[in-house]
């Protein structure tokens, strides 16, 4: 087994990073989409990123795609240019494996190095206690909770606001 590659998003790897986000919406709450999201919709997130101070980055091991991390828009009011949206998914197959870890630093990493990014947020499931405990462990820090926040699979979920100064 070859070490993980850690790379740029290719358009290419669309279908995958497709099949990651929609096994989520269907099955878990680390997303509030209920509905699986079309190759067409992806491509238009897909086509945001990798540009200004939006990179989306792949975890690639053995020729296959197992993660990804993206930061995005925070918000798109201008004032908020330099805040940025976390996110890291990862295969269901591939979970417990310290690739979300690796993913995070790497973009962490990337947000550092570009001077346009001041502050990266994560929108975390309050009942997602791997990516708080991951987020905790680097450096991020509790800025609130929204209670009852959205309705999933019949539940009520909070969510909890992490940020962290880059």
């Amino acid at each position: 087994m070859n070490h993980p590659i850690i790379r740029p998003a290719l358009e290419t790897d669309l279908p995958r990073l497709l099949e990651i986000y929609n096994e989520e919406v269907e099955h878990g709450t680390a997303t509030f989409d209920t509905k699986p999201l079309s190759l067409e919709e992806r491509l238009v997130w897909f086509k945001a990123h990798n540009k200004d101070n939006h990179p989306l980055i792949v975890l690639e091991q053995d020729h296959t795609v197992w993660g990804y991390a993206s930061l995005s828009t925070f918000n798109p009011k201008p004032a908020y240019a330099s805040s940025t949206e976390l996110s890291v998914y990862v295969h269901k197959n591939a979970r417990g494996l310290g690739y979300g870890q690796l993913l995070t630093e790497a973009i962490l990493q990337m947000a550092v190095a570009d001077s346009a990014t001041h502050r990266v947020y994560s929108l975390i499931t309050a009942e997602n206690q791997a990516s708080i405990a991951l987020h905790r462990k680097l450096g991020f820090r509790l800025v609130g909770t929204i209670t009852q926040a959205g309705i999933k699979f019949g539940r009520w979920l909070d969510v909890t606001y992490w940020e962290k100064a880059v």
